[in-house]
């Protein structure tokens, strides 16, 4: 890997790492390694308001974590790649080591 294409990859990573950053995020992606949600159940299940997940989802799909796809009159999100909730699940697990 030349060091040009090794710089662009640490800057995806840090992209990533980045759109992960707020805890919600965190437990939105944690939520959907257990399979597709909606909204509605995203809001029931982090007893978070639905603006506030929404805006979170947008940040989500913008940096390519999650894809929505339509069921029915809902939009049903779902992880891009199964990595993403190792990176989250290993992160959460890390934190709550002994120190």
């Amino acid at each position: 890997m030349t060091s040009t294409n090794a710089y662009e990859a640490y800057t995806g990573a840090g992209e990533l790492l980045r759109a992960l950053s707020a805890p919600i995020r965190l437990a939105i992606v944690s939520e959907l390694a257990n399979g597709e949600r909606c909204v509605h159940e995203l809001v029931e299940q982090l007893g978070a308001p639905q603006p506030l997940v929404s805006q979170h989802l947008r940040v989500l799909r913008g940096a390519g974590v999650v894809r929505g796809s339509r069921r029915g009159r809902e939009i049903a999100y779902a992880l891009v790649d199964e990595h993403i909730a190792h990176i989250v699940a290993d992160a959460v697990s890390h934190s709550g080591e002994a120190t």
